[in-house]
C-alpha cells in the first residue's frame, strides 16, 4: 500500500501537468482563501437567493483554486533554492522544477482576479487589488516580505480580503473594520504558526522570518497572542464571534501542554478552520433566514 497521504492518492499523478499544479496549489489549503468568500457572503446576503448571486458563485471558484495558483505559484517560484532542502516538498506539496507552465498559469490567474474589478465596488476592488498585490510581494522581488520578520506576519493578513471582497461585492460596501482588524490578525497568527515547521530549513537557507527570529517557543507566544486579540475584537462585534476565535489560543496551548510536534499539528489546522468557518457561517444563516 502506498503511504503517500490520503489526498494524494485522490489527485492526478505528480507527473502529469494537472496533478502538479494542483499540488501546486496547495489543495489541503483551498478554503484558506474560498472560506473567507463563504462567510463574507454569509454577512452581506439580505436574502437567500443573494448567497447564490452569480458574483458570489463566480468569486468563491476564484479564490478556491484559480487564486491558490497564483499564490503559490509566485511562492514556489522564487523558493526554488530553498524548497530544494524542506521535507514538507517530499510528499505533502510539490517542488517547483522550472516547468514553463507555471509562470504561466500564474500570469493567468492574477489576470483572472483583475477581471473582477469592473463588478466590485471601491471596497471590493481595492480588497483584490490588495490581495494580488501583497500575494505577489509576499515571495517576488523587490520587496519579497517573506524574508523580512514582521513584515512576513503583516503582510499575510491577505487572507483575510477575500472576505472583504466577497462582503463588498454584495453589501456594496466594506465589511466592518473590527471584523478586518480581527480577521487580519488571525491571518498573520496562522501565518507564522505555519511557519515554525520551516524554521531548520529557512535557516539554513539564511532565511530571516518571524518564526526563526522568535524560534518555536517564541512563535507559539506571537500566535497565541495574535489569536487572543483577533478574539478580542471579534467579541466587540458579538460574544459568539469571539468565542469561535477564543478556540485558538486555547487550542495552541493544548498542543504546547500534550507536546504535539508543530510539523504534526501544522496538518491538523486546516481541518480546525473550516470547523471554525462552519460555525460563523451557519451562525449568519441562521439569522439570515430565522432572523
Amino acid at each position: 500500500m502506498s503511504d503517500a497521504p490520503p489526498l494524494d492518492r485522490l489527485l492526478p499523478p505528480r507527473d502529469t501537468p494537472s496533478g502538479y499544479l494542483i499540488r501546486l496549489s496547495r489543495p489541503r489549503f483551498w478554503l484558506y482563501l474560498a472560506g473567507p468568500v463563504v462567510v463574507g457572503v454569509a454577512y452581506a446576503a439580505e436574502t437567500p437567493a443573494e448567497l447564490f448571486a452569480p458574483v458570489a458563485v463566480a468569486l468563491f471558484g476564484y479564490f478556491l483554486v484559480p487564486a491558490n495558483v497564483f499564490l503559490y505559484g509566485v511562492n514556489d517560484i522564487f523558493d526554488r533554492d530553498v524548497d530544494a532542502t524542506n521535507p514538507k516538498k517530499q510528499k505533502q506539496e510539490v517542488r517547483y522544477r522550472g516547468d514553463r507552465a507555471v509562470p504561466t498559469a500564474v500570469a493567468v490567474a492574477g489576470l483572472a482576479g483583475l477581471a473582477f474589478l469592473p463588478l466590485l465596488p471601491t471596497a471590493g476592488a481595492a480588497a483584490m487589488v490588495g490581495f494580488l498585490l501583497l500575494g505577489a510581494g509576499y515571495s517576488a522581488p523587490p520587496f519579497r516580505f517573506k524574508t523580512t520578520p514582521a513584515l512576513d506576519s503583516l503582510s499575510n493578513g491577505l487572507y483575510v480580503l477575500p472576505g472583504v471582497v466577497a462582503y463588498a461585492a454584495l453589501a456594496g460596501r466594506a465589511p466592518p473594520a473590527l471584523s478586518v482588524v480581527g480577521g487580519w490578525l488571525w491571518a498573520m497568527a496562522m501565518h507564522t504558526f505555519s511557519a515554525i515547521p520551516d524554521i531548520d530549513p529557512d535557516r539554513r537557507a539564511g532565511i530571516a522570518t518571524t518564526a526563526t527570529r522568535l524560534g518555536e517557543r517564541g512563535a507559539y507566544v506571537y500566535c497565541a497572542g495574535l489569536w487572543t486579540l483577533a478574539a478580542a475584537a471579534f467579541a466587540l462585534l458579538h460574544p459568539g464571534l469571539g468565542a469561535v476565535f477564543g478556540f485558538y489560543p486555547l487550542f495552541i496551548a493544548a498542543i504546547l501542554a500534550a507536546g504535539v510536534p508543530v510539523d504534526r499539528a501544522y496538518w491538523w489546522f486546516p481541518v480546525v478552520n473550516t470547523l471554525a468557518g462552519t460555525v460563523l457561517t451557519n451562525a449568519a444563516l441562521w439569522v439570515l433566514l430565522y432572523g
